[in-house]
């Protein structure tokens, strides 16, 4: 039996500030141990209430958890992917690319003009941006401090849409 495709085990729903506990859950599991960068709760509270704003969620369509999210901005004619995260045990099954391409179709049904991103160099998400068109065009030294208190340069990818 073939597998199914990812956009029909999971289901993609725009969420608000009642999603935020299954957000940090997935932000936790994400970032902690591996990275320690992901975002506090009340720093995504606070920046969900703002103009441009976008949270999405992926829900694993048989139960309806929560396996992932995607958090982003709109400003003048530019979108900025802020934060992707999947649950460790959900990997590899496409669903942060069904989030990239749904922050993609956002910023070009809105008629934006270019999208950005930034990412730790040496995450591996970096080949799934790439993959998706971005190509990198800055670089932050020292920019993220992971968890065991390294600093990691911030790679800063971008694309038109």
């Amino acid at each position: 039996m073939a597998t199914p495709a990812p956009s029909q085990v999971y289901q993609l729903q725009a969420g608000t500030s009642a999603d935020l506990a299954e957000v940090m859950e997935v932000m936790e599991a994400a970032f902690g141990d591996t990275y320690g960068e992901g975002w506090t709760r009340s720093q995504i509270a606070g920046i969900l209430p703002m103009a441009g704003v976008s949270l999405v969620l992926a829900r694993v369509t048989a139960d309806n958890r929560c396996a992932g999210f995607s958090l982003s901005r709109a400003v003048a004619d530019e979108a900025e992917l802020l934060l992707i995260a999947v649950l460790p045990g959900q990997r590899r099954r496409g669903i942060a690319r069904l989030l990239l391409d749904e922050f993609m179709r956002e910023a070009r049904d809105s008629g934006l003009r270019r999208i950005h991103l930034e990412v730790r160099n040496g995450n591996p998400a970096t080949e799934l941006y790439r993959d998706a068109g971005f190509a990198p065009v800055g670089r932050r030294r020292n920019y993220y401090q992971g968890a065991d208190s390294r600093r990691h340069d911030a790679i800063t990818f971008a694309r038109e849409v």
